[in-house]
């Protein structure tokens, strides 16, 4: 996940609420948005301070800088996360996707540690808040068209599907240009899910308004604009990070 991927491999629903002007008015869907955006937003400063935290203990440098099965595991460890999440998410209560999602930000935050032994603190907040700002206007584009971005969203996903199989490729080449390449592509490609997810979100509520699965979708709705945001950013840091 730290360099950058999504797993999710199948689309959304074709939105059904494109172009109602009902819901801008919709107190019930602000409610249900701001709910989603709270969870993400929470979940990216969790990781973040985990992050921080984690790169300057002397045990996490250590854990960073020499390697070993222990730094395996903590790269993978956020996609069980994820996969549990994703697969499992109707047999689990409301109350357990919270407690998961929360776990899930900290992993990350560990997985992301690196980051900070990298590059130098002042580029990662740059590089953060520039993604910040693109992230809000994207998402608010999402939330406010009228255009239908359903079928933009599965020319998207296979993207992502194609960027991971590079990224893995580039392990054994160890290629600057592809992987220079690769982020460019996938700065590009999680920029429009941003605007996508947001506006899958969006239309889901329709769909779950009043029944037990409401705050199960707010807390998948959040992990997929973490996961928007995350990777962004990640693909970003690699133009905008200065090496320390």
């Amino acid at each position: 996940m730290a360099n950058g991927f999504d797993p999710r491999v199948t689309a959304a629903p074709r939105s059904t609420t494109v172009g109602r002007d009902s819901v801008a008015i919709d107190a019930g869907l602000r409610s249900y948005m701001l709910s989603v955006y709270n969870y993400m937003t929470s979940g990216v400063l969790l990781t973040g301070i985990v992050a921080l935290l984690f790169a300057n203990s002397e045990f996490g440098r250590n854990v960073l800088t020499n390697g070993g099965p222990l730094r395996w595991i903590i790269m993978l460890a956020p996609l069980g996360f994820i996969m549990v999440l994703s697969f499992g998410i109707n047999r689990i209560s409301t109350a357990t996707a919270q407690m998961l999602f929360w776990a899930f930000a900290v992993v990350m935050g560990i997985s992301m540690a690196s980051i900070f032994l990298v590059f130098t603190g002042q580029s990662i907040a740059t590089t953060f808040f520039a993604t910040a700002a693109a992230f809000a206007g994207l998402s608010l584009f999402g939330y406010t068209t009228k255009k239908d971005l359903s079928g933009l969203g599965t020319f998207l996903i296979m993207g992502v599907v194609g960027l991971l199989v590079a990224s893995v490729i580039n392990i054994f080449l160890g290629s600057t240009t592809l992987q220079l390449a690769i982020s460019f592509i996938g700065v590009l490609l999680f920029a429009g899910l941003t605007a996508y997810d947001t506006q899958k979100i969006k239309s889901l509520y329709f769909q779950v308004a009043g029944t037990d699965m409401m705050g199960k979708t707010v807390i998948m709705g959040a992990l997929s604009l973490y996961l928007d945001f995350v990777n962004m950013f990640t693909f970003l840091l690699q133009f905008m990070g200065q090496r320390d």
